[in-house]
């Protein structure tokens, strides 16, 4: 019998930890919560909640060294897995009440307001995921997740020049108007829903996510 695979949930203060604690474990990994730098440079992927407004986020991400442990980890092609808020920081910049924060900038783009005639976006939503995916591998067309934002990416602009590069697989969901509710990027993948609180769908994407650590 294989070992499992060993996950970090970083906590740094934004998102529920241990609700995405108990999905991974269900998903079949061997998960721990820390903002330990050692062992979340070294887990078999690292795992970025998020919950609340970006610029807390990111203050608190960057107070906890974990902008500096993200870039290091994948630098060195080691995966790394955002959620809700923890997927929007990822991207160069979010902006709220007309404020803007840098964010990592992995990906370009900005997380900005939802245009919908009712915001939060707060319940069940079906994706349309990118041919070819790996996260929602198994998982049928009208499969549901959950959501929780009044934010978004609302266009994609990476641009792959190389052809021998693979170019990442982007799924979009629609309240009001399109918007990403994933990335895969090589060794960086995001959802905008939460996959801890989506039930059989949800951990189906997580055991797709530990089975490419």
């Amino acid at each position: 019998m294989s070992t499992p695979k060993k996950v970090v949930v970083f906590d740094y203060g934004f998102g529920n930890v241990r609700s995405a604690e108990r999905a991974l474990a269900r998903a079949g990994a061997d998960v721990e919560i820390t903002r330990d730098y050692d062992k979340a440079m070294n887990a078999d992927g690292l795992l970025v909640p998020g919950v609340g407004a970006f610029a807390a986020c990111m203050k608190g991400l960057k107070e906890a060294r974990g902008d500096w442990i993200i870039g290091r980890r994948l630098s060195g092609g080691r995966p790394v897995m955002g959620i809700c808020v923890g997927m929007q920081i990822l991207f160069a910049r979010g902006i709220e009440h007309g404020v803007e924060t840098e964010g990592l900038d992995e990906w370009p783009g900005a997380v900005e307001p939802l245009k919908a005639e009712i915001v939060p976006h707060m319940g069940w939503n079906t994706v349309q995921a990118s041919a070819g995916s790996t996260l929602f591998k198994d998982l049928d067309d009208d499969a549901r997740f959950y959501f929780v934002h009044s934010y978004a990416v609302h266009h994609w602009s990476l641009e792959v020049a190389n052809p021998a590069m693979r170019a990442p697989h982007v799924t979009w969901s629609t309240h009001g108007e399109p918007f990403v509710a994933a990335v895969e990027n090589g060794a960086l993948c995001a959802t905008q829903f939460h996959p801890e609180k989506s039930g059989d769908a949800g951990a189906q994407l997580l055991t797709n996510w530990i089975g490419t650590l």
